[in-house]
């Protein structure tokens, strides 16, 4: 949870004030690395006769050629590498190229190897060794993209290191190095050194086509309220990386979007922050807009993916377009899922290609020079703010280490006060809808009457904290004493809070594949400490096992552990009304 106080200012400068180690010799460390590395070639490039990634994207941007993007979640490698074969092979022949696919891997990736046997499974496989790492790179011609725990997490460097050798050139997620924590890990600083090296490691082979992506949505972006404020975010990233560290920097955008115009306007954003020269990672799927209904899903996908189509036949950036599987609001989708969203994906460019010479993309264009304006603001305000405050502007290490720190709220509330932005994120319009849409069933008095007065203790056991955060507003509304720990918040942390004062409920939220394991955890150590109290969990109540390729429900499984599942705010409430 990031430090919170009353002073922001204040606590700026204490945190420039912490010693920290000299960012020139990590640096110098990091760059006699590179001279013991070389770039590998995966299976896709050797194919495609490209030396990187990059090479890959700008003669795409050349031809005017869409390029695919799949998101694959496999428990195992073994499972992983079987549906990167099976992905190509069905699409091969149709006639289509999968050109990148991006792993949602265990989040053990992120900590030290050394750590791994005692921090519990989550969803996605594990690269235990260097046949793993290879076979991502090696099982199909579709490049790999690395963004999920890599860098940004305790293990960025050494995970940088094994990415370049099997030929994965394009490496992130910068983004999550300031919102998510790797489990059970609490050393900021030493993530903050490793993230430094990681992206000096990608600086010292720039012109071999290296790139260090940047999903804005994964981090501070889909915390802020105005849109402004993540254009002026990614003028920072861009100076940390480009203009302080001199790595190519990538960005992604868009999972967190649904209208239309914004997904269009960010690309064109993009480019002008980048000065012209953006070669973007891809532009994720809106998956706000996703929910149960699978008809409506593959609608949501139409819609989105026409628009980004057709965005990238306007103005080539180098993203690749990804067409999620209907069911990726409520499981991980299977191989067989994820190739009709790719076959299904061809069709809608076919619909673009005919719509395009009618489509105007002005709105678009007038939303990117908004936001890029005021932008431009709050990113001259942060650099004005962060030196009044004793921070040095020329030191990466120090800037990432407090950006880290300080946290979203605070650096909107500090920074981007004064402007006069009128484009609010879809993520934040969405928040406020479901806090009016459900504020009725908070204020029946039966409700009321089980809630009022009583201190509720919020918690996500991971970085979604959205559904808590409309939560604690609704339950503080109803008359409940709300304390909101926020996300990343391990069994440990959970009771080391819960022990300083009594509290009468917790309600977590979870969605990487480890409710079980995390509710066994906390079982433990609550009934080690003495803590009785009941315990609601909501969100994606799925487990990660073996010899299963995707998680499994364990709503019963919890039940026994004495944990009551939430599935859903209606079922929420009633628990409440319950206890």
């Amino acid at each position: 949870m990031h430090d919170q106080q009353k002073h922001p200012e204040q606590q700026i400068k204490n945190l420039a004030d912490q010693p920290l180690p000299d960012y020139s010799q990590l640096m110098e460390t990091a760059r006699s690395t590179a001279s013991e590395i070389s770039i590998g070639q995966s299976l896709f490039l050797k194919t495609h006769g490209c030396t990187s990634e990059l090479d890959y994207k700008r003669q795409c941007m050349r031809d005017g050629r869409i390029m695919y993007h799949a998101h694959i979640g496999m428990n195992d490698m073994d499972s992983t590498a079987r549906g990167l074969r099976e992905l190509h092979r069905h699409l091969d022949q149709q006639g289509f190229r999968m050109d990148r696919a991006g792993f949602a891997l265990d989040r053990r990736m992120g900590l030290p190897s050394d750590l791994w046997v005692s921090t519990a499974a989550e969803t996605g496989p594990m690269l235990e060794n260097q046949q793993d790492w290879s076979a991502l790179a090696q099982s199909a011609p579709i490049q790999p993209h690395l963004g999920d725990f890599m860098i940004g997490q305790p293990a960025s460097f050494s995970n940088t290191v094994q990415a370049l050798r099997i030929g994965c050139t394009t490496v992130g997620n910068l983004s999550q190095f300031f919102t998510f924590e790797a489990p059970g890990w609490d050393d900021q600083l030493a993530t903050s050194v490793e993230t430094l090296k990681a992206i000096t490691l990608l600086s010292e082979f720039r012109e071999q086509g290296t790139m260090l992506h940047s999903y804005l949505e994964d981090g501070y972006g889909a915390l802020f309220k105005q849109c402004a404020t993540v254009a002026a975010w990614a003028m920072l990233e861009y100076y940390i990386v480009e203009e302080l560290l001199g790595a190519k920097l990538s960005h992604c955008i868009g999972g967190l979007t649904s209208d239309p115009i914004k997904r269009a306007g960010w690309v064109l954003a993009l480019q002008k922050i980048h000065r012209g020269d953006q070669v973007g990672s891809m532009i994720y799927g809106d998956t706000i807009s996703f929910g149960s209904d699978f008809d409506k899903n593959r609608a949501v996908v139409s819609e989105y993916l026409l628009w980004d189509i057709l965005m990238q036949m306007y103005s080539p950036s180098g993203h690749a377009v990804l067409p999620l599987p209907v069911t990726e609001a409520i499981r991980i989708p299977s191989a067989e899922e994820i190739i009709e969203a790719q076959c299904f994906g061809r069709q809608i460019e076919q619909s673009a290609r005919r719509l395009y010479p009618h489509v105007n993309f002005s709105a678009a264009e007038a939303f990117a020079d908004r936001v890029c304006r005021d932008g431009k603001v709050i990113f001259d305000n942060a650099l004005s703010g962060l030196k009044q405050c004793g921070v040095d502007l020329s030191n990466p290490l120090q800037l990432l280490y407090v950006l880290k720190r300080i946290g979203a709220q605070t650096f909107e509330g500090l920074f981007a006060k004064n402007t006069q932005s009128c484009d609010p994120t879809d993520m934040y319009l969405l928040s406020q809808q479901v806090i009016d849409n459900y504020r009725p069933m908070f204020e029946s008095s039966e409700l009321i009457e089980k809630v009022k007065g009583k201190r509720l203790m919020l918690a996500s056991t991971d970085v979604h904290e959205h559904a808590i955060g409309a939560l604690a507003q609704l339950l503080s509304e109803a008359g409940a004493e709300v304390t909101n720990l926020g996300s990343e918040q391990s069994p440990d942390q959970v009771a080391e809070s819960l022990s300083r004062h009594h509290y009468d409920a917790l309600l977590l939220s979870t969605h990487n594949g480890m409710a079980l394991d995390y509710g066994k955890q906390l079982r433990l150590i609550l009934d080690k400490e003495s803590i009785d109290l009941p315990v609601l969990m909501g969100g994606v109540l799925n487990q990660k096992v073996e010899n299963e390729a995707l998680p499994v429900d364990v709503v019963d499984d919890l039940k026994q552990l004495g944990i009551n599942p939430a599935v859903g705010l209606p079922n929420l409430s009633k628990l409440l009304s319950s206890q």
